[in-house]
């Protein structure tokens, strides 16, 4: 006789192995800014509960930044990040394909709005009007960049994790005919 795991065992712990596996892929050489970060954030936010929507990903973020070191401006990036995990939160009463890529993209805009006003914060450039525009302007090529890694990755957490869930209940359905069959 099989032995049947309780529904929603696996299925709990797959939001933080996809976590796991963004910082993991965050390590791995990649080219500038295309890093499942946000994505992992945007999913965190959209799954997990309460304080653990935020922990799990800035934990991650942490390790992944103790292995590459940290850099100048690391407090503006996890700020955007606990951002990030709140427009995941809002996806939480429905998730469609169209409201995940609303959300990404709405991340990468965040992203590069609140990094690169800590950036010209910084001592880099002067604290003008000026120097504002050049900072932004300098950040421009790494835009791209964020907004495709943040589009495709969050389609492929989303993806991988609606997938699961449904093929979970799914399962959990046939069990429970089965169930219902044999008493």
């Amino acid at each position: 006789m099989r032995r049947r795991e309780p529904l929603g065992s696996w299925i709990g712990a797959l939001p933080y192995g996809l976590i796991a596996a963004g910082a993991v892929l965050r390590i791995a050489p990649h080219p500038a800014n295309l890093a499942p970060i946000g994505a992992m954030a945007l999913l965190s936010g959209a799954v997990l509960p309460g304080g653990w929507a935020f922990a799990v990903p800035m934990a991650a973020l942490a390790v992944s930044d103790a292995v590459l070191g940290f850099y100048a401006g690391w407090p503006w990036v996890y700020v955007s990040f606990a951002l990030i995990v709140l427009i995941g939160v809002a996806l939480r009463p429905r998730r469609t394909v169209f409201r995940v890529a609303g959300a990404a993209l709405c991340s990468s805009v965040l992203f590069f709005i609140v990094t690169n006003f800590g950036e010209w914060l910084g001592p880099l450039y002067p604290h003008t009007l000026a120097g504002l525009r050049a900072d932004f302007v300098a950040a421009i090529p790494f835009f791209r960049n964020t907004m495709l890694s943040d589009l495709a990755y969050s389609f492929a957490f989303f993806g991988i994790y609606d997938s699961a869930g449904r093929v979970a209940r799914r399962r959990a359905a046939r069990l429970g005919e089965a169930a219902h069959r044999t008493t």
